[in-house]
């Protein structure tokens, strides 16, 4: 039998698809995703399965689409009575380790001041919990109710932390620099004990782990030294945007850029402990995201919607085995990462998981992938074949967009294409009611 690879998960919160710097039409430095793009598979056409971050991630634990991941809204927490794939893994024998932000209990601002509470359940064998940047805050107000907000108490920072994000809230053009230093910026001080959590693993014994950022998330709260990345560089101005003029525009695409920057960094010092410790040539490493970022595209920000810079995300697959630099325009879903892990870990996908693996694709077994992917949340559904995303329940009537040649998404085509309309929608329909 072969030896099983150890994963590493790296799952930031709100990157998207387009943001990283091997897209040359943005100033973006990050030598490690591209490192990993050359030496792995990178997906361009890859979509998440809801763009919100508790029913994504319930939709990757438990490898079902999001009508059947069990949260609906980030007001639900995972239902316990689900089985996840992290708990297949730890009876399989792998060491399951995570950390970060993993908002399965999104609805119950409570991650127990160690981090730990509900990671028995969830299937972790070591992990700390933490809070993810507005729900430490909200939560965090009289005192601490999870492990970042409790580090910040013990350093004198915590009433400091929250008066900043107070002035933050409601103001996307708030591009100021945080008053933590460096080692208490959340993201660097979750990567470190991501790296703690590594020195612990037993010998002789698979891995996995789950590194959650918190970045690149709004608000914009970088760092002092952060701020200086980007101060000079200047963006594409969004799309269809009136808000604000585009030196405004600049700074807080400066600032999304310099978390992802700083997220990169870390991704970098992974990959040398992996080295210093022998495992980088036996290590499956996947680098994704829950979901994207609107950025001012369509006078929108956050996540929520159907457009591209939402429900788009990055993907890159490096490890043993996996076919080195090539690029990969499939239409994909990282609700396919469930089933991928298992595949790695030689354990078989229960029948009620809707992941597939992409373990054939990235070996060149085969090129073939979906046909089509899905997305919702709330009352709209889309689906998406690579090149037409047709939406329903989002504004009025059927939504129809071309991507080939309409990447931003300005026109309507529904009326173009009416073959198109009725194949996708009668596709969703019967995917949607298969149980």
């Amino acid at each position: 039998m072969e030896k099983r690879p150890n994963i590493l998960f790296f799952f930031p919160d709100q990157l998207r698809y387009d943001w990283i710097g091997s897209n040359s039409s943005i100033p973006l430095r990050t030598p490690n995703l591209e490192r990993l793009e050359r030496e792995g598979v990178k997906f361009t056409r890859a979509i998440c399965p809801s763009p919100l971050c508790a029913p994504c991630r319930a939709s990757l634990a438990s490898g079902r689409e999001y009508d059947r991941c069990g949260v609906p809204s980030n007001q639900v927490d995972y239902p316990l009575t689900q089985g996840t794939f992290y708990q297949l893994l730890r009876d399989a024998g792998y060491h399951v380790m995570g950390c970060g932000k993993f908002d399965l209990h999104k609805a119950t601002l409570d991650w127990g001041l160690d981090g730990k509470r509900l990671l028995e359940e969830w299937g972790f064998s070591d992990g700390i919990d933490n809070e993810g940047k507005w729900d430490g805050v909200n939560s965090g107000r009289e005192r601490p109710k999870g492990p970042y907000l409790r580090y910040l108490d013990e350093r004198g920072l915590r009433k400091v932390h929250i008066e900043d994000f107070d002035r933050r809230r409601g103001h996307k053009d708030a591009t100021f620099p945080t008053p933590l230093p460096d080692d208490a910026y959340c993201d660097n001080w979750l990567a470190r004990n991501g790296l703690e959590l590594l020195s612990r693993t037993p010998r002789g014994k698979p891995w996995f782990l789950q590194v959650n950022f918190t970045g690149p998330h709004d608000p914009w709260d970088i760092t002092a030294s952060m701020a200086r990345w980007y101060s000079d560089a200047h963006f594409p101005t969004p799309f269809g945007n009136t808000q604000f003029p585009p030196d405004v525009h600049d700074k807080i695409r400066g600032n999304y850029s310099a978390m992802v920057e700083n997220i990169d960094r870390w991704v970098g010092v992974y990959l040398d402990e992996l080295e210093r410790r022998g495992e980088l040539e036996d290590t499956l490493i996947v680098f994704s995201s829950d979901h994207g970022e609107m950025l001012g595209d369509h006078n929108r920000w956050g996540k929520g919607v159907p457009y591209q810079p939402s429900v788009g995300v990055p993907l890159i697959i490096a490890g043993p085995g996996i076919r080195k630099g090539m690029t990969c325009d499939l239409p994909t879903t990282i609700l396919d990462l469930t089933a991928t892990f298992l595949d790695y870990a030689e354990v078989e996908a229960p029948d009620d998981m809707e992941s597939r693996s992409l373990r054939p694709l990235l070996e060149g077994r085969n090129d073939k992938g979906r046909d089509y992917v899905l997305s919702g949340l709330k009352g709209w559904r889309m689906i998406f074949d690579g090149r037409f995303k047709l939406i329903s329940g989002f504004g009025e009537g059927i939504l129809l967009f071309d991507l080939c040649e309409d990447p931003v998404e300005s026109r309507n085509v529904a009326g173009v294409y009416p073959e198109v309309v009725d194949r996708l929608s009668s596709i969703l329909n019967g995917m949607l009611q298969t149980p």
